[in-house]
């Protein structure tokens, strides 16, 4: 009810202290803030709802918008009923919104007051359909439809839609002579047999929206009718305190002509965890149990979300105070931590980083010489000098090769990609890495290499796969983290991505062409000036268009693909940078920001999106040179925590409160099984001894590593690294020939034995092979308490070294 004399600041401020929506001073709120801060009225029908969201010292947040009081500069060009203003008459003004004591100015802007707007079919019936479920995937939007009727997804063609719905069984799902008879209003009623039962009212928005389009004659949109090119939701963010905590949503809509129009009666809204946070259709939150939920509404193509954390009501908590922070890493895990009532893990110690380093960094284990000369050292800043060392190894190329062999699938294929091409390509990749060449110049290279696939070895990026749609899905995948593939037959259900989005993508590689070149195993790739992608549903040629970005001008003759590399490996592509950042970060912490890695999208968000955005900040910051950025992350408190969980972060998998307990991947646990035993492999196409990291064709394996995960390189998927441990593997390492007959081949135990070692000395040194440390006095009186029985010694130490390598301490990173 709308307020023209504001109330005492002392009784509201009373009142609200009464119910417990403010604390108990108003210092207690920290920031008061008011969506949307500015209000366009458009024509008869518009609205706009109004939210009200204090913060509170602690980081809670409280919705006051219930609370608040309202007043206007001119009350009769408006009408407020429930927080949501109606236009009245045209013209300016200004509402005040005050919460104890504090005041907040959103100018009002009314235009067209007393016109009648037309229901479009495009703006109004499709979302109408949308929110009342009608072309979902489950009902008639699945790709058959249902009952003999179909939709397209979602709305994705309208007209297709328009047409389905007005000349398919004329005169019965639209009837003229009676609207409200018309079959799809009486089956969304209910009062005829309908499988998805009951969808609105007759008071309801979405059953007026369709009958007022009917009795209008149904008719079909213009065509420069303004189109949605933005949703916005607010709040942004919401901590939530105690169960049953509520917080409103405003959901608004961004259309061409520069308008804009409150649709949060008309958003879908969904919850990715219910049990922590519900979601009404008015857009309504209602907390639950303790934890963290990301909201989402979705309109038209568009589909945004807001972060909703929920923390325990009163429950005692204290940050640690003086925490270190080593640099803006940690501050931005601290800030989240704080909002979740968690506290981070102790640091790890000395032994436990250097192993974990040494295998993240460069993929193998320090040696017990290294471990000695590191605990020995007493300087305050040996760890950063530590990661300094090894990032300066070429083992830590060789790593970042691998990963990268994999997203960009180097491996052999019979029809067009020949072993020498594939050993071309990771040549000229492992080069690049070791010379330390920035990782925006890689990628330009790659999407614009053209000639000879022996010659110019980036140019194999275009014979890995020669189906155009297969290479844009893949660009999009690798190097910014998208999976377009769900809206190559309609409109992304959970993205923002369109079927446009995803043809006028690919529009950019239908003129690549391939041509045999002079060796059988070579081929010639170059641009042939021609070639179009078509859309399906409309037949027409897309043109090339960036994601999330303007169609480019491309003079004639200018190759598309290398007008795409211009902006897909710069700053003004903010993705490029995010997902680089996330997939070094995924690498380090065991899981990314967003995780899996290679799935971005509005459904699947950052657990900490200011920590990623800073990455991506400075990784763009430094020219996209990602030892850089390694070096931020390695030398972090955050990646120093020790695994042990405390009270408060016991449950945490996802905010990075403690270290992740991570099981080697196969590569690098072969390699470090090698290093130990002080055995060597061989493996096609390499000279004995090399690492299985440095393999180069995928289709080369051995037992060993196809049992513990090793990537197939068939997709630029994440998920192909498997390293997730299961029977297999343990019964492998238990029962196997790997481990046995490398502890013997390498026979460590007999040249310590033969060189004259006492059994405590061994088994120590077994120790600091194996898991970096020394046995514990309890292992170690246990372990000489087996030489008692007259068993050989060195069948006791072999025994020994085999259970080492069998144990969990040793497989995982910890």
């Amino acid at each position: 009810m709308l307020r023209t004399r504001p109330r005492s600041t002392s009784i509201v401020f009373s009142l609200l202290c009464v119910t417990g929506l403010v604390a108990a001073s108003p210092d207690a709120l920290t920031d008061l803030t008011v969506f949307p801060k500015e209000i366009r009225l458009t024509a008869q029908q518009d609205r706009q709802s109004l939210v009200v969201q204090a913060l509170e010292a602690d980081g809670v947040t409280r919705d006051l918008t219930a609370q608040a009081t309202y007043s206007f500069a001119d009350s009769s060009l408006v009408r407020m009923e429930s927080a949501t203003l109606y236009p009245a008459e045209d013209g300016k003004t200004e509402l005040t919104v005050t919460v104890a004591g504090r005041a907040l100015r959103v100018p009002v802007l009314v235009e067209q007051a007393k016109v009648e707007r037309p229901v479009r079919f495009k703006l109004d019936v499709i979302p109408a359909l949308t929110k009342a479920g009608c072309n979902s995937g489950s009902c008639h939007g699945a790709s058959r439809g249902k009952d003999g009727f179909r939709l397209s997804l979602f709305g994705y063609d309208p007209d297709g839609d328009h047409a389905r719905l007005t000349r398919e069984q004329i005169g019965r799902r639209i009837n003229f002579g009676l609207p409200e008879e018309s079959l799809v209003l009486e089956k969304g009623l209910g009062q005829v047999p309908h499988t998805g039962g009951k969808c609105f009212t007759k008071e309801s928005e979405l059953y007026r929206t369709v009958l007022r389009w009917i009795q209008d004659g149904a008719r079909n949109d213009p065509t420069n009718l303004a189109r949605v090119v933005g949703l916005e939701i607010a709040p942004q963010q919401a901590v939530l305190e105690g169960s049953n905590a509520t917080q409103r949503l405003v959901a608004r809509a961004r259309y061409s002509d520069g308008t804009d129009r409150d649709v949060t009666t008309l958003a879908v809204f969904l919850s990715n965890n219910e049990p922590v946070a519900k979601v009404s259709d008015r857009g309504v939150i209602t907390a639950g149990q303790r934890g963290e939920a990301f909201v989402m509404a979705r309109f038209d193509t568009f589909t945004v979300g807001t972060q909703v954390i929920v923390v325990p009501k009163d429950a005692p908590f204290e940050f640690p105070k003086n925490l270190a922070q080593n640099n803006y890493i940690d501050g931005l895990i601290y800030a989240k931590l704080r909002k979740l009532r968690m506290r981070p893990s102790e640091l790890c110690d000395d032994a436990t980083f250097l192993r974990r380093a040494t295998l993240d960094i460069t993929g193998s284990l320090p040696t017990p010489e290294e471990l000695g000369e590191f605990l020995a050292e007493e300087s305050p800043a040996k760890r950063q000098h530590l990661v300094e060392a090894l990032l300066n190894r070429p083992e830590f190329a060789d790593l970042w090769v691998m990963k990268w062999a994999e997203l960009l699938q180097i491996r052999s294929r019979q029809e067009q990609f020949s072993q020498k091409a594939a050993l071309a390509y990771y040549q000229w990749l492992r080069g690049q890495l070791l010379a330390n060449v920035p990782l925006d110049q890689i990628v330009r290279e790659l999407l614009t290499a053209s000639g000879s696939t022996l010659q110019n070895p980036a140019a194999n990026y275009y014979q890995v796969t020669t189906d155009t749609l297969k290479i844009a899905e893949n660009t999009a995948q690798v190097f910014l983290g998208m999976r377009l593939q769900c809206a190559q037959c309609h409109n992304h259900p959970f993205d923002r991505w369109t079927m446009n989005d995803y043809y006028s993508f690919a529009a950019f590689f239908p003129q690549v062409s391939r041509k045999p070149g002079e060796d059988p195993r070579e081929a010639i790739v170059f641009d042939k000036g021609e070639g179009e992608v078509n859309h399906p549903v409309s037949g027409k040629p897309m043109p090339p268009k960036f994601l999330g970005a303007d169609h480019p001008q491309i003079p004639p003759g200018q190759s598309r693909r290398a007008v795409l590399a211009a902006w897909l490996a710069s700053p003004e592509n903010p993705h490029f940078a995010r997902n680089l950042a996330n997939i070094v970060w995924a690498h380090f912490l065991g899981r990314g920001i967003i995780d899996p890695v290679d799935d971005v999208r509005i459904s699947n968000p950052a657990s900490n999106p200011e920590l990623l955005e800073a990455l991506a900040a400075r990784f763009t910051a430094y020219q996209y040179d990602f030892k850089k950025l390694v070096r931020d992350i390695c030398t972090s408190r955050t990646y120093q925590l020790s695994t042990r969980p405390n009270e408060t972060n016991e449950g945490d998998d996802r905010n990075f409160a403690k270290a992740a307990i991570r099981r080697l991947r196969a590569e690098v646990l072969l390699d470090c099984v090698s290093q130990i035993t002080e055995t060597q492999d061989k493996f096609t196409g390499l000279p004995r001894g090399a690492r299985a990291v440095q393999i180069a064709d995928g289709n080369t394996t051995s037992y060993f590593l196809t049992t513990f995960g090793r990537a197939t390189r068939q997709t630029p998927c994440s998920c192909e690294v498997k390293a997730e441990p299961n029977l297999s593997q343990a019964l492998h390492l238990l029962n196997g020939s790997t481990v046995e007959n490398k502890i013997s081949e390498g026979a460590v135990v007999r040249k310590m034995l033969t060189a004259g070692w006492e059994r405590r000395e061994i088994i120590e040194n077994l120790y600091l092979r194996c898991l970096s440390r020394k046995p514990t006095e309890a292992e170690m009186a246990k372990l000489l308490g087996f030489f008692k029985d007259g068993h050989f010694a060195e069948e006791v130490l072999q025994d020994l070294f085999w259970s080492l390598l069998n144990s969990k301490e040793f497989v995982f990173n910890h």
